[in-house]
């Protein structure tokens, strides 16, 4: 059986275009200016999409993100220490959650 992700078929995320090149031009073109420096680093947002990438569980973000973590000078304590946040912050998300399920016991407690 093969790999339902494979690596290399991140290096064929062109391909998305060819039906709708417009639109995908349009994603591409917010997609880089959104990675460009501004009030934050281009590092500090490669960390964040390393940690968001996590986060929503993408395997082809994880490799691309902990590639330009590297370019960037980040070590593999830098790539952990951002997957802990990622982890900690849905995991606070998961638990607030529950709030839900004590509203529906107190409106069916009633």
């Amino acid at each position: 059986m093969s790999d339902y992700y494979r690596e290399e078929d991140l290096e064929r995320f062109g391909e998305i275009g060819k039906y709708k090149p417009e639109l995908f031009k349009k994603f591409m073109d917010w997609y880089n200016s959104s990675l460009q420096p501004g009030v934050l680093s281009k590092r500090e947002k490669v960390l964040i999409g390393l940690a968001v990438a996590h986060a929503i569980q993408c395997p082809y973000c994880i490799d691309a993100y902990t590639k330009s973590c590297l370019e960037e000078g980040m070590s593999l304590e830098h790539i952990t220490e951002a997957v802990h946040v990622a982890s900690a912050i849905k995991g606070g998300a998961t638990l607030i959650h529950a709030i839900q399920a004590h509203n529906v016991v107190d409106k069916m407690s009633i």
